[in-house]
């Protein structure tokens, strides 16, 4: 009797966190969220499905709703962080118009990061639905 082996290839999957910093697609991994790059005046056209596994990212209407309460923990976190930088290059607490200013800016600066991370944020670790699966990462894309 021969010893039947089976043949197993190993793959090896991307990491979650890569593929979020990528905007890749939660349940594939391959296919892209987002048109254009992060820092281009297109970055905020979001797709509707997956172009490798047909998922839809808005699973219902008003879903990325939430993803605002995501973007002002970024908010929070980023305003705090320049104005104690502020504090920190300057030694200056006496003038608010400083500190006002280093804020609005931040904000605005931040703003496309804010947009698309707060998405990616929902959906990858706020979202139990969109969870990764090696079959759709394996699977051929469809024409």
């Amino acid at each position: 009797m021969e010893n039947n082996k089976e043949i197993t290839k190993e793959y090896t999957f991307p990491g979650e966190f890569k593929s979020a910093i990528d905007g890749k697609c939660p349940r594939c991994r391959k296919g892209n969220m987002f048109n254009a790059p992060l820092f281009s005046f297109k970055s905020r056209k979001m797709k509707s499905h997956c172009p490798h596994c047909g998922l839809k990212f808005e699973k219902e209407p008003g879903y990325f709703y939430v993803a605002m309460y995501v973007s002002y923990a970024f908010v929070v976190a980023e305003l705090v962080t320049a104005c104690v930088a502020t504090y920190i290059f300057t030694h200056n607490l006496e003038s608010p118009w400083l500190y006002l200013t280093v804020a609005i800016l931040a904000a605005f600066i931040m703003a496309p990061f804010n947009y698309r991370y707060s998405r990616v944020v929902l959906m990858y670790w706020l979202t139990p639905q969109f969870k990764f699966r090696e079959e759709f990462f394996l699977r051929e894309k469809p024409e």
